[in-house]
């Protein structure tokens, strides 16, 4: 659970920086779909960049669909899993 805590304050504010957020980051819950609040095809690849120079990791092919950017909690798993 501590991990998940230090991930997830990094990505949120990754998310919010690199997104066009209709709403405020921190009104954004774990599970709320990332798309209905700005994300983009566009963005992704900014967020996913940012994300990869944050954690020096690398998302692979098949980590590159909606499901992976979708969330918070979609991406924080997606890092954690990077990470090990």
């Amino acid at each position: 659970k501590g991990a998940y805590a230090v991930y997830q304050e990094r990505i949120r504010t990754i998310v919010a920086k690199s997104v066009k957020l209709s709403k405020d980051i921190n009104d954004i819950q774990d599970s709320d779909d990332l798309y209905s609040v700005g994300l983009t095809s566009l963005t992704t690849v900014n967020l996913m960049l940012s994300l990869e120079d944050e954690f020096d990791i690398e998302f692979d092919d098949n980590r590159l669909s909606r499901q992976t950017f979708e969330s918070i909690a979609a991406l924080n798993d997606a890092v954690e899993e990077l990470s090990a």
